[in-house]
């Protein structure tokens, strides 16, 4: 590489990695093209920049399978949780009307597959947790009020960003399940394990919408 383009290139990858205008406008088109689009530009982002892997939660677990069935461990209870305990708590209407259409569908349930593993467990994951961590702990830091103020204004994000499709109840639970994930990624750096129980989460709610069990579970502590 010539020594010019090895000066445009580091300029770029530090624009990229500032908060100029080159860098907030990266931050801004990553979150509205969230999530399939968006988690692709981060890898690009990450690339481009120069930023390792790793800070964007790309490492290599200890074991993969141990890390799925953690995953899978956390993300199934978390959704009995919020559906039987936590949103009747808010009011919530036991159905979401948003996938009713899934009940008794199965021809609607390879786009919802696709949406779960790519959109949600891929796209979300990398965008939520890993990208904008990143860009939260180079803002701010990474100590202990950083931390949770970073958990929280994430968590905020991506309760906004499941707003629009369904409604306050979907912000709500989205808010409080981003709350939990960005929690133990706020300690392990880790997204595999993240991955795995966001995957899990949104199959055990597809599975109550599909056989219609939304309203036996919602109603089984809260009459």
């Amino acid at each position: 590489m010539l020594p010019a383009q090895r000066e445009v290139d580091d300029d770029i990858a530090r624009s990229l990695r500032g908060f100029g205008p080159v860098g907030l406008l990266s931050i801004v088109v990553i979150y509205i093209t969230a999530p399939i689009i968006g988690a692709l530009l981060v890898l690009v982002w990450a690339w481009r920049s120069r930023t390792p892997w790793k800070d964007i939660g790309y490492v290599r677990p200890k074991s993969w399978i141990g890390g799925l069935a953690m995953g899978i461990a956390l993300g199934v209870p978390l959704k009995f949780l919020m559906k039987a305990v936590v949103m009747p708590l808010l009011g919530a209407d036991p159905v979401n009307q948003a996938y009713h259409y899934l009940t008794g569908n199965p021809a609607a349930i390879p786009a919802m597959l696709f949406a779960i593993f790519v959109g949600a467990g891929f796209g979300e994951e990398t965008v939520f947790r890993g990208f904008l961590f990143e860009r939260g702990r180079k803002l701010l830091g990474w100590g202990a009020a950083e931390k949770i103020a970073i958990v929280v204004l994430v968590s905020l994000l991506f309760g906004l960003g499941h707003y629009r499709g369904q409604g306050l109840a979907g912000a709500e639970q989205a808010t409080i399940v981003g709350l939990v994930l960005g929690g133990i990624y706020a300690v392990t750096g880790e997204l595999w394990m993240l991955m795995c129980a966001h995957v899990a989460f949104d199959l055990t709610a597809v599975a109550l919408i599909y056989w219609n069990l939304e309203t036996a579970v919602a109603h089984s502590l809260f009459r």
